[in-house]
């Protein structure tokens, strides 16, 4: 009985009855992800790539504002807390930028997309009172960065979404012998391709596709990406400027 009154307070407090009615996949949760203990809804949701077809994910909407997509592309995909932009981007859709409109949810069977859905009511809210801009700049954005192989000389993308990713790609960085057999987390070797110029210009950044670096994108030193048990020059210098 306790949880149920849990649930229809949650219910009260997020959305009616009527705003989510029909949404396929909904969950209503509590706390956790990037939300500081936020009250949220999960539903299941999708973008459409021409080329590559639907991308699934499912999207968290925090009562702060806050969005976050993991994606489910296909099994094992590891991105996860997405944002929108950076979902729209990572499912291959042709024109990105547009991710209210390209991003959907099913809705009685229907595809339908988000700004259609009342599901941005606390995201558009959060737009106009600034809340969603003061979160954005306390969230640390690394955009994805490439490493170039001793032996084939191809460029190899390191996405930088957590710590692992970002030790990762420090450390590939760091050995002047990395070569495509290194990459942790993806099997590749120097008999696969490089990607398209074209698809290299695509950097994760959140306020734009095509961005060349930003203070958006670009961090210039974090928790996140700098290591206190690495002695090179950048971490060591962090360390002691953290500690100061």
């Amino acid at each position: 009985m306790e949880d149920t009154d849990t649930a229809n307070t949650m219910k009260m407090k997020l959305f009616s009855e009527e705003e989510v009615r029909d949404i396929y996949g909904l969950i209503w949760g509590c706390g956790g992800g990037g939300s500081d203990g936020d009250d949220y809804i999960e539903v299941s949701c999708g973008c459409t790539s021409h080329r590559y077809g639907d991308a699934a994910g499912r999207l968290r909407v925090f009562s702060s504002g806050f969005l976050e997509i993991s994606c489910e592309c296909f099994p094992g995909c590891k991105e996860d807390k997405l944002t929108p932009a950076a979902f729209e981007q990572h499912s291959g859709r042709e024109t990105s930028r547009k991710w209210k409109n390209n991003i959907w949810v099913i809705v009685d069977g229907y595809k339908m997309p988000l700004y259609k859905t009342a599901l941005l009511k606390y995201y558009n809210q959060a737009s106009k009172s600034g809340n969603g801009s003061s979160r954005s700049r306390n969230v640390k954005v690394h955009r994805d960065e490439f490493v170039r192989c001793r032996e084939c000389n191809k460029e190899r993308r390191f996405r930088l979404r957590n710590r692992e990713e970002c030790r990762s790609y420090h450390d590939a960085l760091a050995d002047l012998n990395w070569k495509c057999s290194d990459m942790p987390h993806d099997e590749v070797n120097c008999d696969d391709d490089e990607e398209r110029a074209s698809r290299r210009i695509y950097r994760g950044c959140s306020q734009s596709s095509t961005c060349k670096g930003c203070t958006s994108c670009v961090c210039f030193g974090c928790e996140i990406c700098r290591f206190s048990d690495c002695s090179c020059q950048t971490c060591s210098d962090f360390t002691r400027n953290t500690e100061a």
